[in-house]
């Protein structure tokens, strides 16, 4: 008899300690937002080569999407006409595979982070129409046919809109005027009928910027160029935009018949200069010790109020679930974040959802309660 009860209490231990493993495998982002969207990070170099195994867990255990930060932006990918650097964009592709990722290409058509011969001559000058559109086609079709099946979408053209509506003045605009964009989806589409679409974009709320979006995502259809996103980077801070304005440009966005992308998610804590607003990578400015108040962590107060920001956000993702695809933060851990340079070179910031020791903050928790409850 002794014995029996042994074996049941044996028995039963066996099966708490099973239950409690189950229920610590699904306490994870993408578990826990699996019948919602998609939850991805950017990948920075350590994390494509593996080379920190605490990083690595966060990335396979808490993600299900992944997209690359910068190893396939034009300069690194294809530094000189016709000579590509594929080691870092296969091993970040060979990564989804591996862990069965929904893997994004970032970015082919981007004014920023250039190789200075795409709009030049032998002798320095602009090129012409035609050979800039030869140099999208064959810079667009090598990467995207290279990695068809794989990647699974493509943010094919970037940051194009100004926030008051205007084209950006980028020498794609100059040269070929907006036909650029038409023209990168449609490249885009020859290479790979399948891959996913995107057109991603910074202060995504504004207004006018919201309306120029539109009005070229239905251009683009109108000519039976396929369009399947728009990316909304989501660089947002603690003070705008409002709930109310985030949620309606996505309102709007998903109303032209494409879905969101939440492509660059961060939150900053810190104060930014007067006037500073966005993600123009060359809005830059000088170290001052009133933009760097917290070296040592975010107190309590701040952390709270932060915490409480990504909430909101998250509600309002649950809220319009049905028009979201993924959302995806921009980096791994608070080490890795761009934030911690921009706008101001040399900060400590805390931006993301793990720390610097690749830990979970609280926050992580509380937006997974969000989810288990909606």
């Amino acid at each position: 008899m002794k014995q029996v009860i042994i074996s049941l209490s044996f028995v039963a231990l066996t099966i708490s300690n099973s239950i409690f493993a189950q229920q610590e495998k699904s306490l994870t982002l993408k578990s826990a937002y699996k019948d919602d969207f998609f939850i991805g990070a950017a990948l920075g170099l350590s994390e494509i080569y593996e080379a920190d195994q605490k990083s690595n867990d966060v990335v396979k255990n808490q993600f299900n999407s992944i997209v690359a930060e910068n190893c396939m932006k034009s300069m690194h990918i294809q530094p000189r006409e016709g000579e590509f650097f594929f080691d870092d964009a296969d091993r970040f592709v060979a990564l989804g595979e591996k862990y069965k990722m929904f893997t994004i290409g970032h970015t082919l058509i981007w004014h920023s982070q250039l190789s200075s011969w795409f709009f030049t001559d032998k002798n320095g000058k602009d090129v012409s129409a035609e050979v800039l559109k030869q140099r999208m086609k064959n810079h667009i079709h090598t990467i995207v046919t290279r990695y068809k099946g794989k990647v699974k979408g493509w943010d094919v053209v970037n940051e194009a809109i100004m926030e008051d509506g205007s084209y950006r003045k980028s020498k794609f605009y100059e040269i070929l005027g907006e036909e650029f964009i038409p023209l990168a989806f449609k490249y885009t589409q020859e290479a790979d009928p399948d891959a996913e679409l995107y057109y991603n974009d910074y202060n995504e709320w504004y207004p006018k910027k919201i309306e120029t979006i539109i009005k070229m995502v239905k251009n683009l259809k109108s000519r039976g160029i396929r369009i399947d996103g728009v990316g909304m980077q989501a660089h947002v801070a603690m003070e705008g935009p409002t709930m109310a304005e985030y949620e309606n440009a996505i309102e709007k966005y998903a109303s032209a018949g494409v879905k969101i992308n939440i492509t660059e998610l961060d939150i900053s804590a810190l104060p930014v200069p007067k006037g500073q607003s966005g993600a123009n990578v060359a809005d830059t400015y000088a170290y001052n010790k009133e933009f760097n108040p917290y070296v040592n962590g975010l107190p309590k107060d701040v952390e709270e109020k932060w915490e409480d920001r990504y909430a909101d956000f998250f509600r309002l993702f649950l809220k319009h679930k049905d028009k979201i695809r993924r959302v995806t933060l921009w980096g791994v851990t608070d080490s890795q974040s761009w934030k911690n340079d921009y706008p101001v070179k040399g900060r400590t910031d805390y931006a993301l959802f793990f720390d610097r020791k690749c830990n979970a903050k609280p926050v992580v928790e509380k937006i997974i309660k969000l989810a288990e409850t909606k």
